[in-house]
């Protein structure tokens, strides 16, 4: 049965235990998605989720990808419309370096400008591959009319003159603004 404690900072913390087995799933959800944006930095959210493990004042790129996979830890992250989320699972005593690895992402990302050319090139791909896939198309499209002129209406990807034009500036702002823990965050701890 899972245990749900609110934190004084505001963030809300969710810690769960079965005892059968030896791996840990540490993960953040913030409730802030692709809804969130404005339309002229939609896709922000998504960009956003793409930096989340390019880079801290801590640690580079590399120093967190190896820190990770040198205890046989992974990691992912996703971005809906309500949603985006970060999480890493790895045997149990590996619990300390999730934790503040995914604290790290959240709280001290850099952004660097090479990183996020890298992950401009990676959406404008994913893009492309949804352009062609006629299911991503009529569900963008059924959303694009169902919500006409709003945040829920619009891709989670974005556009791809609006990817290309987004400035660091806007994505470390968009994280400022919506990454707060009395608003959104949701801190989960799984052990198995």
């Amino acid at each position: 049965m899972p245990n749900i404690h609110k934190l004084k900072n505001g963030m809300t913390l969710i810690t769960d235990y079965v005892n059968t087995v030896e791996t840990v799933s540490v993960g953040m959800w913030n409730k802030v998605g692709a809804r969130n944006e404005r339309k002229e930095i939609n896709g922000v959210a998504h960009l956003l989720e793409h930096m989340a493990f390019k880079g801290t004042k801590n640690r580079s790129a590399a120093q967190i990808a190896k820190e990770v996979e040198l205890v046989g830890n992974s990691h992912n992250a996703y971005t809906s419309r309500e949603i985006t989320a970060y999480y890493m699972s790895g045997l149990k005593e590996n619990v300390e370096l999730s934790i503040d690895v995914i604290s790290d992402i959240l709280q001290f990302s850099t952004f660097d400008s090479k990183e996020l050319d890298k992950e401009r090139g990676v959406i404008l791909q994913e893009i492309g591959m949804y352009a062609d896939e006629p299911d991503s198309i009529v569900a963008d499209k059924f959303d694009e009319l169902a919500y006409p002129d709003q945040p829920m209406g619009r891709s989670i990807l974005g556009t791809a003159e609006i990817i290309k034009s987004i400035s660091r500036d806007e994505v470390e702002g968009f994280m400022k603004g919506f990454y707060n823990p009395k608003k959104n965050g949701v801190f989960c701890i799984r052990k198995f």
